[in-house]
């Protein structure tokens, strides 16, 4: 009674020590702290600055000077001749200036071959596209993220399936040691069930090496401490049974899912404004070619003495007209490479369009391969299941040799642990196959 006791305060003691940890707690997490997506959300401020800035560019700029000087030449006197000859001696003095002056003044652009408001739209266009890529990699963080979790759950599944395993050959190594002592069974089976039960003692410690490992993983990628012992919450615990069906009603035909990609994909969208930057770097390296003209002013005034600061002033107003005749072939240089990066870009975006293409296709057929797997995986356990009750019934009543009985318990333990990774395997395939479309939500999340 006391050891019962014992051993259930100390399980009392570590469930209570345990930190549950939900999927959604998980991704929450990852878009919390994932140095990525934080290093790009930094990013976004200065393309917001320089938007600021390119707005600016239209603005007149302004800007104030005021200054002061003092100056002070002690002559200690000399001797020079005047223009009859005569020695003239000059005797020592000082002489103090002192200067003061302020003005105001700036300039204005009035045409740069429309430059600047090319580059007005080069800035939105860069600044929309960095919101675009923050998004779709907020997207590959929800997915990521589910895919170390589903992963972990599946390890945890393997390892429970190995510690059944192991208490079934605990029970079985027991009865064959029964059953010789009564000379029912050959000592050659006692060794038989030892063998096996240390071998599924060391499958055992395989699974939970393999499930820890995979656990810091997630933990590490969630910059969570390795040491806490925390406990995955099973999101399809209710839910058990899958049924692949209900899932695969989300989703269109090929060509749909393509066009709606298209449509969601952040990263495709993205790719699209920055063919738009790319023509309005093409503006800006083509306005080189056309004169520019500017407008500058002043304002200020100057004066040996203070009080007399404002007496004389002077106002300033003038314009510029630049034409550029030679400039070394730099601007055909600029308008060449910003013919290329142009070009390049729309390159981009239709490779990216193909790619987007070959990854529903792909995702699509892994989905459905993943979902008919899933399918056979399920009717296997059910028949190796059914296959080892048969063949331990048929070895007690002596019409079975004990290595049938291992035989169907491998194949039975190959089954089950073939249908949860089939399991997890068609959860993977279905976030993968959302993801590719653009349909993962991670506003929920935030």
């Amino acid at each position: 009674m006391k050891k019962a006791i014992l051993l259930l305060t100390i399980f009392s003691v570590s469930i209570f020590a345990q930190k549950q940890l939900t999927l959604d707690e998980a991704i929450k997490i990852a878009l919390q702290k994932n140095p990525n997506l934080i290093k790009l959300q930094n990013s976004l401020s200065g393309n917001q600055t320089q938007l600021k800035n390119a707005y600016g560019e239209l603005l007149p700029s302004l800007g104030a000077q005021a200054s002061w000087s003092w100056q002070r030449i002690d002559d200690a006197g000399s001797q020079q001749r005047n223009f009859l000859g005569e020695i003239v001696t000059i005797p020592p003095s000082t002489v103090e200036n002192r200067s003061y002056s302020a003005g105001i003044g700036g300039n204005v652009m009035l045409f740069n071959g429309l430059a600047n408001y090319a580059n007005i739209n080069l800035q939105k266009d860069n600044l929309k596209a960095t919101e675009y890529n923050i998004a779709k990699l907020k997207q590959n963080i929800v997915y990521q993220t589910s895919d170390f979790f589903y992963s972990v759950l599946n390890a945890e599944e393997l390892m429970k399936v190995r510690e059944e395993n192991l208490k079934y050959f605990q029970k079985f190594y027991e009865s064959v040691n029964e059953r010789n002592k009564l000379g029912l069974v050959p000592v050659a089976d006692v060794y038989s069930a030892q063998v096996q039960l240390g071998n599924a003692e060391l499958a055992l410690i395989q699974a939970q090496n393999d499930y820890d490992k995979l656990k810091n993983g997630l933990l590490t990628y969630l910059a969570l401490n390795v040491m806490d012992d925390y406990q995955l919450v099973d999101p399809f615990a209710k839910d058990k049974t899958v049924d692949p069906n209900s899932y695969l009603k989300n989703f269109e035909d090929i060509q749909t899912l393509v066009n709606v990609a298209l449509d969601n994909r952040f990263d495709f969208k993205s790719q699209q404004l920055l063919v738009k930057a790319a023509e309005s770097n093409l503006t800006i390296a083509k306005s080189g070619i056309f004169p520019t003209l500017s407008a500058d002013y002043s304002y200020g005034s100057g004066a040996i003495d203070i009080n007399k600061m404002f007496d004389r002033k002077s106002f300033r107003v003038g314009m510029t007209l630049s034409i550029p005749i030679f400039s070394n072939f730099s601007t055909e240089n600029q308008i060449q490479q910003a013919e290329i990066n142009k070009m390049n870009q729309h390159e981009d975006l239709l490779s990216l369009e193909r790619q987007i293409k070959i990854e529903i296709k792909q995702g699509y057929n892994d989905l459905i391969a993943a979902k008919k797997s899933l399918d056979v995986a399920s009717k296997n356990v059910l028949a190796a299941e059914e296959n080892r009750k048969i063949n331990l019934e048929r070895y007690n009543l002596g019409s079975a040799t004990i290595l049938e009985v291992l035989q169907s318990d491998r194949d039975y333990i190959d089954a089950i642990r073939n249908k949860i990774n089939n399991v997890y395997d068609f959860y993977r395939k279905y976030d993968n196959l959302n993801n590719v479309i653009g349909r993962l939500d991670f506003s929920k999340y935030e």
